[in-house]
């Protein structure tokens, strides 16, 4: 029986999944239907969690959930040498009718 998330309030580890938005040039391309959103996400989060996570958090419905995930990069400078951190995006597309403003307060 699957559950309604709309109606659950969001916990905590629904906003661990969802570390932050994604705004970018790359982003507002994908979002100019006004239906894509593109998040920062936590590298352990499955498709489902980050389902769950966003119609809890921001009471909308989700039709697809697409991830891609990336590696760190080696960076060297002339003595030494790091990494930069991997990271995991989420590009969720909501039903028809529904948005997320994420740039309500800049």
């Amino acid at each position: 029986m699957a559950r309604d998330n709309k109606k659950e309030p969001a916990s905590v580890n629904d906003y661990k999944v969802i570390q932050r938005p994604v705004i970018t040039e790359k982003s507002s391309l994908a979002g100019e239907d006004g239906r894509t959103v593109v998040f920062k996400v936590a590298r352990s989060a499955t498709k489902t969690d980050i389902r769950r996570a966003i119609e809890r958090a921001f009471k909308v419905e989700v039709v697809a959930v697409r991830t891609a995930n990336y590696l760190g990069k080696l960076k060297r400078t002339t003595r030494s040498a790091g990494h930069r951190a991997a990271f995991k995006k989420a590009y969720v597309t909501l039903k028809e009718g529904h948005s997320i403003d994420i740039v309500e307060g800049l």
